[in-house]
């Protein structure tokens, strides 16, 4: 029953997955000899799964103001801040990623065990009453051995330095801003698309409008590419579904 079970749902799913990559075939059929298209510029917030950003906020605090004074109260420079503050407003993020690590396991285990049990002799004697028979030396015989051996290695090294325009899709009743910005770059046939998202502190924010990606809160930064190289590199959709249906 559980076999039956098993092959209706891998064939259910090989089903579905030719369905799906019919589909994606017969988009990249319909650009053949044309470069990958470019998103539309949109609203964030309108595109579907967007939900807005929920954090644990303090008590608000009542708004007091100086008479007579020059100076307003929570500002950040005697004349006004050009810096974002505002849903709509835009920064520059820096991206500077640069992450090295380097990670060795050796482990090793053995284990031998010998039992043996037996008789000599009974009262005295050396052959069995009755039987007339030899005593058996060893009436019980056990040997085991097991050992185990592992290793691992890890040896990561990435670097990411560019600059991306981002835009404030919401401010936090604490202040802190949410930020979203996307770029995409077409070479030829190909596309390097780049997404920063997360949630960044007006104080962090330099005079020059601009923010390094690691002062952002719940930071998002994706990195890619789509066209006719990144197709070539991706396995056969064929392929990826025997990958996560075949059991061996």
């Amino acid at each position: 029953m559980q076999i039956m079970t098993f092959a209706r749902r891998a064939i259910l799913a090989t089903a579905a997955a030719s369905l799906l990559s019919g589909c994606a075939a017969f988009d990249r059929l319909k650009s053949i000899g044309e470069p990958p298209a470019l998103a539309a510029v949109d609203n964030p917030t309108a595109r579907p799964g967007y939900k807005p950003v929920q954090m644990p906020m303090p008590a608000a605090q009542p708004a007091s103001y100086n008479p007579n004074s020059l100076w307003r109260n929570g500002s950040r420079a005697f004349f006004k801040d050009q810096r974002a503050h505002q849903v709509g407003d835009i920064l520059t993020v820096k991206v500077n990623i640069t992450d090295k690590a380097n990670i060795a396991n050796d482990t090793k285990r053995s284990r031998v065990n010998s039992e043996d049990s037996g008789v000599e002799n009974f009262f005295g004697k050396q052959k069995l009453p009755i039987l007339n028979s030899a005593l058996p030396t060893k009436i019980f015989t056990a040997d085991s051995t097991a050992s185990s051996e592992g290793k691992g290695s890890v040896d990561r090294s990435e670097a990411l330095l560019t600059n991306v325009a981002g835009v404030v899709t919401q401010v936090l009743p604490n202040g802190n801003l949410v930020i979203e910005g996307r770029q995409e770059i077409r070479v030829n046939f190909e596309i390097r698309e780049l997404i920063v998202g997360g949630v960044v502190r007006p104080e962090d924010i330099e005079s020059d409008n601009t923010i390094d990606s690691n002062k952002i809160a719940q930071a998002r930064i994706a990195y890619g590419g789509r066209g006719q190289i990144t197709d070539v590199q991706q396995p056969r959709y064929g392929q990826q579904v025997l990958d996560v249906i075949l059991p061996f």
